[in-house]
C-alpha cells in the first residue's frame, strides 16, 4: 500500500463503541472551551486552557489548514459521548508524506473510562486504513495513562525524546 498524498486526507466522521469522532467545526469552540477548562489538563503539556474566543481562533487556524497544504494535512476531531451527546475531548493527526503525528486530549471528568483509548484506536485504525505508513505520538515520561493510550493504539516507545517527551511509533510492516 502506498502512502496517501497528505493534501487528499480530510477528517471523516469516525465511530467507536461509545464515541462519535466528529470532524472539527468552528461551532465546537464554546462547548470545547468549557470541556477543556481544567488547568490540570496542562500538567504534562504546559500552557493553560483557552477561553472560547481564543479557542475559536485556534480552530479557525486549524480548519484553514497548514501553510504548505500540498505537503501536510491537519485532521482534527471532537469526541462526543454518544449516550449523552457531551463533548469530552479531541484527537488530531498531522499527516505528512511519511507519517502522521497523533495526539489526544480527554476532559478531566471523563478520564479513566477508556475513552481516550477508544478514540486513539479509532484514529490510528483510520490512518492505517488510509495507507499512512508510520504513526508517531509524543508522551511525557510521567504520563502513564497517555502511554497506555499510545500502546493501545499500537505504538511502541522509542529511545528518542523531543522537548522532554518520549516518541512512540508504529510502522507499517513492523507489527507483524
Amino acid at each position: 500500500m502506498t502512502a496517501p498524498e497528505p493534501h487528499l486526507l480530510t477528517a471523516a466522521p469516525l465511530r467507536g463503541p461509545r464515541l462519535d469522532l466528529e470532524p472539527l467545526r468552528l461551532d465546537h469552540a464554546p462547548e470545547m472551551a468549557e470541556a477543556l477548562a481544567d488547568p490540570a489538563l496542562h500538567a504534562f503539556i504546559g500552557g493553560a486552557p483557552l477561553p472560547e474566543p481564543a479557542l475559536r481562533a485556534r480552530y479557525a487556524r486549524l480548519l484553514a489548514g497548514p501553510p504548505e497544504p500540498r505537503t501536510a494535512a491537519w485532521c482534527n476531531w471532537v469526541l462526543r459521548l454518544r449516550e449523552t451527546g457531551a463533548a469530552v475531548g479531541t484527537v488530531q493527526a498531522t499527516v505528512t508524506d511519511g507519517a502522521a503525528e497523533i495526539a489526544w486530549v480527554l476532559a478531566t471528568p471523563w478520564q479513566g473510562r477508556g475513552l481516550a483509548r477508544e478514540a486513539a484506536v479509532a484514529l490510528a485504525d483510520w490512518l492505517r486504513a488510509q495507507g499512512v505508513p508510520r504513526l508517531v505520538a509524543h508522551v511525557h515520561p510521567e504520563h502513564h495513562a497517555s502511554a497506555a493510550v499510545a500502546r493501545a493504539a499500537g505504538l511502541a516507545p522509542t529511545e528518542a525524546f523531543e522537548d522532554g517527551e518520549r516518541r512512540w511509533e508504529w510502522r507499517r510492516g513492523a507489527d507483524g
